[in-house]
């Protein structure tokens, strides 16, 4: 499974997850829009589609692709969504020590490894995330939710189950 990684080059390379899975050999790691494969699947946080274990094919085929950029540019992603299938992530709390405890703002390494435990893949999503202090949290407060995916046959059972997750000012 090809996990690939597109690097705008916007955050501090000391604490970039990119960066480090790039340098672990976890993700190949592109910094040009241009050699971005097109038939990936695209984790787009701005899309409607949910992500679902209904995208291994692809994803076993062809890779999943994240984006590794500042969070306040998050709208400027639109070249890379150009012909490729975009999915979102479903309801996840974030782990990593910039957006701790955050809803929805997940680090690109903590999108990789809740599409993979979705994917049903969860000793691979381990993997990518041993090398990070705060790996086992994202886990453990997530547990619940990525369970539940994993179980889910398509998008619109994603959507449903994630009701289920999501506090009660987000309803």
């Amino acid at each position: 499974m090809k996990l690939f990684v597109y690097n705008a080059l916007e955050c501090d390379p000391e604490k970039c997850t990119a960066i480090r899975l790039e340098k672990n050999d976890k993700v190949e790691a592109f910094y040009q829009i241009r050699k971005i494969p097109r038939e990936v699947i695209l984790l787009d946080p701005l899309t409607e589609k949910a992500f679902s274990p209904a995208d291994e094919e692809i994803v076993e085929q062809h890779g999943l692709l994240a984006v590794d950029c500042s969070w306040k540019n998050i709208d400027s992603i639109g070249e890379i969504r150009t012909g490729r299938e975009s999915r979102s992530l479903p309801y996840l709390v974030a782990a990593n020590p910039t957006h701790y405890g955050r809803p929805t703002i997940l680090s690109t390494v903590e999108s990789l490894a809740a599409a993979l435990c979705i994917l049903g893949h969860r000793e691979k999503a381990e993997s990518l995330l041993e090398g990070f202090k705060w790996g086992h949290t994202f886990f453990e407060l997530n547990e619940e939710p990525l369970e539940a995916y994993s179980k889910a046959e398509d998008s619109a059972e994603i959507v449903r189950i994630q009701e289920e997750f999501l506090p009660g000012e987000m309803t």
